[in-house]
Formats: C-alpha cells, structure tokens, sequence
C-alpha cells in the first residue's frame, strides 16, 4: 500500500485525508493542534450563539473513524529535493510515495497587530473577542472597530466575509440587549470598496445595511498602526476604538518562505490546475502536492481563497495521485470550481452569495438564513464523523 504525508488539520488537510483513504492509501497527517477548527461558523462564538466547542471536531474521533494516522505537532522544516519532513518535536518524517501541503498560510503582520483580534486568526481569539465584548457589555457602551486587510501581492488571500458576519452579529447582539445607541460601531479597510469581490448588487446591498444599522464607515486608507486604543491612518488621523476586530490578509507560510518550495510573489505555494507543486528545475520531485490557503489560487482578480474551493482541491487531489499511481492522466483541475460562495449570517438572517465569471448574485434570506447556515454547522460535523451521509457538492 503507498503511504501519503498529508501536513495541516485544517478543513483541507482532513478532507485530503479522508478522500485518500477512501482511494485505499495508508495516510499520515500531521496537525498542530488535536482538533478541527470549523471556521465558517466561528462567528458565533463572540456573541454567545455558540459554545467553543460547537466549533470543534476532536482528530482523534477523526483517525478512528477514517483511519489515517495521526501526528499532533507543528512542521519545522520543508526539504521537499530530498522528500523529509521535519516537525517541532525533532521527529523527521520521509520517504512517503506523495505529500500534500495543507497548512494554510501566514499573516500580514502590521504594525501594533497585537491591539488587534481576529476571528480568522488562532481560534482562542474567538474566546478573547467574546470576553471584551462581555466587559463593554457590561459596561454599556463603548466604541467597536471591525475590519480587514488586503495583500497587494496576492488579491487572493484576502478574507472580508467573516468580518461583515461578525459585525452584523455585534449590531443585532447589542439591539436584543437594548443598548445599541449607546455603541459606536464602524467598519474599516484600507480598500476603497470592500465587498466589491461579491458583485455590484452585494456591494450595493451591504452598503445599504450599514446605513440602516447606522454603522460608520472608514475606507481607502491606508492603515500606518494599530493602537490599545484606535487605528492609525496614513493621513495621521485616528480611529478611536476600545475594541479592534481585524482580518489581516494571508501570506506565505513561514515554512514554506524557507524551504525549497516555489512560490508567487506573496510567498504561496505555485501549482498547476491539478494542484501538484511546479518546480522549474525538472530534477525537482514530482509527488508534491498543495491544497487550499498554502496554495496559489489562478483565475479571475475576484478570486478569493474559501474553504469549499480547498475542499474541492483536497478531493481533486486525492483522486489525481490515485490516476497518477495507475499510469493515467485521467486528472480533474481545480480552476474551472473557482467561485465565490457563502451563506453571510447576521444573526438574524442571513444572505446568500455567489459569484462565477458569468453571473453574481445576493439573495436576501430573513430568519431562515441564519438557521440554514447553524444547520450547515451541524451537518458539517455530523457528515466528517460519518453519522449522516455526505450531501454530494457539501
């Protein structure tokens, strides 16, 4: 039985995972903590609408219901000429007939970011957003920064979605309380219109929302700062904040920065439409794979790195080792998946969004978006521990 390496346990390192032991591969994966992280539906955990561990799935519930083999430590050091991995602990890892990269990405690191807390970035900030919101809370008032940033080197990594969601899920929060006038809430990006990835009409019906929740809006400039208490701008001027909830834009893996791995400009893995990694030098292996945020997305300027897209490569990528193994060429690529798709809850409701090279969409869902998207939750982790059949395209 060929062995495959499968580095990071995140959405698409365990969808690797799982569809390569469906293909009958003895399977190694190596995450840097014991549990999946479902970051689509991490927005609630700030609000209360749900518990830490709702966001959860524990990998070695995973590994015995899958099968694959299971290693909880951090990747030091990428020698991908000479096929060896090498992870935190010391332990080398080597000689496996296929790798896949799904560790996901680095940051931008901005200066003063840890002013900032993110709901994409380690998942305890999520538990850190909830308690000082608990504290302005009960406080009564207070002034709540939300934003995201963009990565000039790479359209692709930027993640705005999950920051619209949370402010929308602070402003019906705070209204259920009673004390919304007395918050300031406002929206900031150096972008001069974020959103604009989704389509004119979600463009359009966003900026109508924040009129109608009365949200302030603070776009295209460039952020010098973050400070304890505000936001600096390239102009000077100050944003005053006692909360700052930021998204900063991905980058190239740090380990990947220092190994013999081909990037981009941003430092994100190049691989062609079959997601295997291109070297230029012809010596290099040709058993590398890389899969979602870790990887360098082709296709139209409004591409966006999404967790469907890397599920799509995660499957595309196992069946393709699995053709490559038979001596066929029978591959399936990724690019032609390329799209945008969400469910943007607010608390209360919800939006559905969708955008391809033909047609962008946003469709208004009161009520039954929100429950639609806690059920997409629930399925997510119920169908992963195989206790409910897999919705084919879910």
């Amino acid at each position: 039985m060929k062995s495959v390496l499968v580095l990071g346990g995140g959405l698409a390192g365990i969808e690797t995972a799982i569809y390569l032991k469906k293909a009958n591969y003895s399977v190694t994966l190596v995450s840097d903590r014991d549990y999946l992280y479902i970051y689509p539906t991490s927005i609630w955990v700030p609000t209360h609408k749900a518990e830490f561990s709702d966001i959860c799935i524990d990998l070695n519930e995973l590994k015995d219901v899958h099968g694959f083999n299971l290693i909880v430590d951090s990747v030091a050091k990428i020698d991908a000429k000479n096929n060896i991995y090498t992870l935190g602990s010391g332990k080398i890892l080597k000689d496996f007939s296929h790798v896949v990269l799904a560790m996901g990405s680095s940051k931008m690191k901005h200066q003063g970011i840890s002013n900032t807390l993110s709901i994409c970035g380690a998942p305890e900030q999520s538990l850190q957003i909830r308690d000082k919101l608990d504290k302005l809370v009960k406080k009564g008032s207070g002034k709540i920064c939300f934003g995201f940033g963009g990565n000039p080197k790479d359209t692709s990594a930027v993640r705005g979605g999950p920051g619209f969601e949370l402010l929308f899920n602070v402003h019906n929060m705070l209204k259920k309380k009673g004390i919304r006038d007395n918050f300031e809430l406002t929206f900031f990006t150096p972008m001069p219109e974020p959103g604009k990835r989704m389509g004119p009409k979600a463009l359009k019906m966003t900026s109508k929302r924040f009129e109608k929740f009365g949200i302030k809006k603070y776009f295209g400039k460039k952020i010098t700062s973050f400070e304890s208490d505000g936001i600096i701008f390239e102009d000077s001027s100050k944003l005053e904040s006692d909360l700052t909830m930021f998204i900063p834009a991905g980058n190239g893996h740090e380990v990947v920065m220092s190994s013999d791995l081909p990037t981009n400009e941003a430092g994100f893995v190049t691989i062609d439409d079959y997601c295997r990694v291109v070297f230029e030098d012809k010596d290099m292996p040709k058993n590398i794979y890389a899969v979602g945020d870790i990887a360098a997305l082709q296709g139209a300027d409004w591409r966006a790195k999404q967790g469907h897209i890397a599920e799509v490569m995660a499957r595309n990528t196992a069946y393709n080792i699995k053709q490559a193994d038979k001596g066929t060429s029978e591959f399936k690529g990724y690019q032609e998946h390329i799209n945008i798709l969400c469910v943007m809850d607010s608390g209360n409701g919800a939006s559905f969004i969708y955008r391809d090279n033909t047609k962008a969409m946003m469709i208004s869902l009161p009520i039954v978006g929100h429950w639609l998207k806690k059920g997409w939750g629930k399925y997510y982790k119920l169908s992963k521990l195989g206790k409910v059949p897999r919705i084919p395209g879910m």
